[in-house]
């Protein structure tokens, strides 16, 4: 885990040259196709793109909620992708849909993916999840359950 960083670019800084050019991969994957109105920014360590406060100021803990992220981590890359929790119809038809052209074990969790390579991950299903949903309808998500 890189040392603690202020900004994105000192955290990409940060990063042996091989988890550089993976996390930028993934980041420049989620920014391309990063629905209006999100802002990225360094959250939890590490590169978040989230709903600014400005437009969302009640977040039961305080804290933007956040879209989409991405994270080197000692020994994989964690790509966090919030609209896929909960069992939600999204994370339910990306479960069934999810293909790794490596065949290489790619790890759910609640709103995340763990992976080892960028060659494990279907870039065409995780772009496709990350231009699914309006900023509004991910705010509208957030109370789904509530």
């Amino acid at each position: 885990m890189p040392p603690k960083t202020r900004t994105v670019e000192q955290y990409l800084k940060s990063l042996s040259s091989n988890d550089r050019v993976i996390v930028q991969a993934v980041r420049d994957l989620i920014r391309t196709n990063l629905p209006e109105g999100l802002e990225e920014t360094m959250a939890w360590g590490f590169p978040t793109f989230q709903v600014p406060l400005s437009r969302y100021a009640d977040p039961v803990d305080g804290r933007p909620m956040v879209y989409a992220a991405i994270d080197a981590e000692k020994r994989n890359f964690v790509l966090y992708l919030t609209t896929l929790y909960n069992d939600s119809p999204a994370e339910i038809d990306f479960r069934a849909r999810w293909r790794s052209p490596s065949r290489r074990m790619v790890d759910f969790g609640g709103g995340y993916l763990s992976f080892r390579a960028l060659k494990d991950l279907d870039l065409d299903l995780i772009t496709e999840t990350i231009a699914a949903m309006t900023m509004d309808e991910f705010i509208a998500s957030y109370h789904r359950d509530a």
